[in-house]
């Protein structure tokens, strides 16, 4: 990048950006709990308007309530350079999950606007509605109506758990803008985002350069037995659908540990009938949550599963049936991007090494639009979703860092 190799970001004024948000919807134990369409997120929403205003940018809003905050480019036929991520939160959530992605797009053009550079294309700074789905299911709701993944209508019938609609709360918060939703066009999106898993702090990383999100499988299964007395059934006469869920809560985790690296499988939600101390269940509903990164490495395990799973419950004389419910295949990000945020850090100095991105992000719906990458930094044990998330001042300034020469680079410095 001509004329720009000592770029940096004020990492003060990131951090006291981020700090600033947290107060806006504060946990009870030093997180947050800013969950989308709340009063505390259209005051976050204010906030954060507020200072791209003072930046110079102009907002933009969709009627899926996204925000976009642009700088002007050079050329006006130049296709916009996005950044972003969420300023939502988990009820019980940490500071910097997705909040980081937004205010380090803010910070970015703050050093712009510090340094008197100007860019060729546009820079867009992105808030997606509803990233976290804790409210409103699914997650990633408004990235994916952006994306054509879900309609608009069907994405304003989502009911929370009180049965309010989507589309009547975002009016109630007064976040219902007049563009289109996917209207907007992208010459590329860089999202920068905390890790939430252990691996770059295990290895001392400064950044991870993602190059693919993971594909998902939710495969809800149903294991049918018989319910009886736990006292006075013999052991040998039993249909035990516990027995079952537990036979294949072994096999979801050999399965995935047999497709190391990068992927993973879990039982979560699990509900088992009667639920009573001393009767045997007769009946247990659970969802296998199976995950990787490569399609083919992710329909050979759910063939598995699906194979093996009806055969250990005949075994034991007990009824197994199953359906997807979920899925997504897994999206591998432009390698132009990719390559950018990769050059980047090597430009900078900083330590990274390329990362697969456990959890969805936006990014991965706008992957499907337009070119996409993503930036990842530390976090502390790996811990989010959680009000002990915690960050770096050091983590944070490189990341962002990261993402300014990224978006730079693909912005094209006006000299």
């Amino acid at each position: 990048m001509d004329g720009g190799q000592n770029f940096r970001i004020d990492p003060d004024r990131l951090w006291d950006s981020l700090m600033e948000m947290a107060k806006i919807g504060p946990g009870v134990a030093g997180g947050n709990n800013r969950q989308t369409l709340t009063d505390e997120d259209a005051e976050g929403r204010a906030l954060f308007q507020t200072w791209c205003e003072a930046a110079g940018l102009s907002m933009g809003v969709d009627t899926m309530g996204n925000m976009f905050a642009t700088r002007e480019g050079a050329d006006p036929d130049a296709l916009p350079v996005y950044m972003g991520s969420h300023l939502d939160t988990q009820p019980t959530g940490g500071k910097y999950d997705g909040v980081l992605g937004v205010l380090g797009g803010l910070e970015v053009v703050r050093t712009l606007n510090d340094l008197d550079v100007k860019t060729k294309h546009p820079i867009v700074i992105a808030n997606w509605t509803n990233e976290e789905g804790t409210r409103f299911a699914p997650a990633m709701l408004s990235s994916g109506v952006f994306a054509g993944k879900h309609t608009q209508d069907w994405a304003y019938d989502r009911v929370d758990a009180e049965g309010k609609r989507f589309g009547d709360e975002l009016k109630r918060i007064g976040w219902v803008g007049d563009e289109e939703v996917g209207a907007r066009e992208m010459h590329a999106m860089f999202e920068l985002h905390i890790e939430q898993g252990p691996i770059l702090e295990a290895e001392n990383k400064d950044v991870g350069v993602v190059t693919h999100g993971q594909g998902l499988r939710w495969i809800e299964c149903t294991v049918t037995g018989k319910e009886s007395h736990t006292g006075s059934t013999p052991m040998a006469m039993r249909k035990n659908a516990g027995r079952g869920l537990a036979l294949i809560t072994e096999l979801v985790h050999e399965i995935a540990m047999k497709n190391q690296p990068n992927a993973v499988g879990a039982i979560g939600h699990i509900d088992v009938y009667p639920n009573s101390r001393n009767i045997i269940p007769g009946k247990v509903v659970f969802t296998v949550d199976m995950r990787t990164h490569l399609l083919d490495k992710l329909n050979g395990m759910v063939d598995e599963f699906m194979a093996k799973a009806p055969k250990l419950c005949e075994e034991i004389g007990v009824e197994f049936d199953s359906h997807i419910v979920g899925q997504f295949d897994p999206p591998a990000f432009d390698e132009g991007c990719v390559k950018a945020v990769r050059d980047a850090a090597v430009e900078l100095g900083y330590t990274h090494m390329d990362i697969v991105s456990g959890a969805g992000h936006d990014a991965c719906w706008i992957n499907d639009v337009a070119p996409t990458a993503m930036i990842m930094c530390p976090c502390v044990d790996g811990l989010s979703h959680n009000e002990a998330e915690e960050i770096s001042k050091e983590w944070a300034q490189a990341g962002t860092d990261v993402l300014l020469h990224a978006v730079l680079n693909t912005a094209e410095i006006v000299e």
